[in-house]
């Protein structure tokens, strides 16, 4: 696989996050419970079921990625490398290369009706604990570190690859929330 500066991945990964956090401020944390629950026009999920669809993931990858990060000896290692797998993940992820739709896994089906600021709240709190934990994977080894993936725990994925899995994944169902605000949007 193609080997990156692991600085440049990872304030490339930040710069999604910090835009992911100023979308949901200015576009969904004061719209009211009804509207952020409203189903999409199209049949699909509320801007509230997106946003804990995402969440969900988070409750899984956040804690197994800041125990791994917290423990993981310094280093002074310039680059990254991709498994095979994960970079399929995070390009089957990306809403610009991974087209086509996928069904929630149990336990990552949100119900119907949330509570909408708790949700906004909880994504936005994840969002800001992702933050903290790509800076702290600027000064550690990105290959040596491995976490089960959520659906085939069997299968383990290196948090560099982790991170951009989830930020893909993210960044598909912010796309996804946005176009219920508006009825013909262009997200």
């Amino acid at each position: 696989m193609k080997t990156v500066n692991k600085k440049e991945l990872l304030l490339r990964l930040d710069d999604q996050v910090e835009q992911h956090i100023t979308d949901v401020v200015a576009l969904f944390q004061n719209l009211d419970n009804e509207f952020l629950n409203r189903p999409s026009a199209t049949g699909g999920w509320s801007i509230a079921q997106c946003l804990d669809h995402l969440n969900s993931y988070g409750y899984y990858y956040l804690p197994k990625m800041r125990e791994k990060l917290h423990v993981a000896p310094y280093s002074s290692k310039e680059d990254f490398t991709s498994t095979w797998i994960g970079a399929y993940f995070a390009k089957m992820m990306d809403p610009d290369t991974g087209k086509r739709k996928y069904k929630a896994f149990k336990g990552h089906i949100p119900p119907s009706d949330l509570n909408a600021a708790v949700v906004v709240s909880e994504f936005i709190r994840q969002q800001e604990e992702l933050l903290r934990l790509l800076r702290s994977g600027l000064n550690k080894d990105l290959d040596a570190m491995r976490i089960p993936v959520s659906i085939l725990p069997f299968i383990r994925m290196k948090v560099g690859d982790v991170f951009q899995f989830i930020i893909a994944h993210n960044e598909r169902h912010m796309r996804q929330a946005k176009r219920n605000l508006v009825p013909q949007s262009i997200y």
